[in-house]
């Protein structure tokens, strides 16, 4: 009796990390002063579990976003959302040319593999962060960076059955850390 519940209980450690690797997992990122303010970058693994690569295979796009949030801090009230970056990205395969095809906007890209479009989808490259306000470089804002599969893009039979299934809800945790923006570029305009 005591073994079996061992075993039984060494299972549920080995699928509940199994479970737990296939996600979302931000692995760095970093904030870059860019000519028109400032954008950030990011490395991501992203990990499909079996329905997801099975339901990609027959034809469902995946959407994926990308959200980068500033907020500054307030004495008096809750912190405020002053700037944001926001992405959405599409991961889809086409049967007939057995390719897959991440679109970012209107570009979009092949790739013979399934690992090969998810190591580009989890390269967050040149995001633009768009500010609500004056940016103070002086300031300490708290960043939060969080990466999703988007449930409201799919088709609404897979929208019901993913509201009960734990395999359809694939996101990073929410990181959350302390920065101070760096200096802006300088702008070397040519006069006439």
């Amino acid at each position: 009796m005591r073994v079996s519940a061992i075993l039984v209980l060494a299972a549920g450690f080995l699928l509940s990390g199994s479970v737990h690797a296939e996600n979302i997992r931000i692995k760095s990122v970093a904030l870059d002063a860019a000519d028109e303010g400032y954008q950030f970058n990011a490395d991501v693994e992203i990990t499909l579990n079996p329905i997801l690569e099975r339901s990609l295979g027959k034809g469902i796009v995946l959407y994926f976003v990308s959200e980068l949030t500033l907020l500054g801090p307030r004495w008096y009230w809750l912190d405020e959302k002053v700037a944001r970056s926001k992405q959405r990205e599409a991961l889809s395969y086409y049967a007939l040319t057995r390719q897959y095809r991440l679109s970012r906007g209107s570009l979009s890209q092949n790739f013979s593999t399934l690992k090969e479009a998810l190591q580009v989808l989890g390269r967050l490259r040149n995001h633009p962060i768009v500010a609500n306000s004056e940016l103070n470089q002086d300031v300490e804002y708290i960043a939060e960076l969080r990466v999703w599969l988007d449930l409201s893009r799919l088709p609404k039979p897979f929208q019901v059955e993913a509201i009960s299934s734990k395999e359809w809800n694939l996101s990073s945790d929410t990181l959350q850390w302390s920065v101070k923006l760096p200096p802006q570029k300088k702008h070397h305009g040519t006069r006439p």
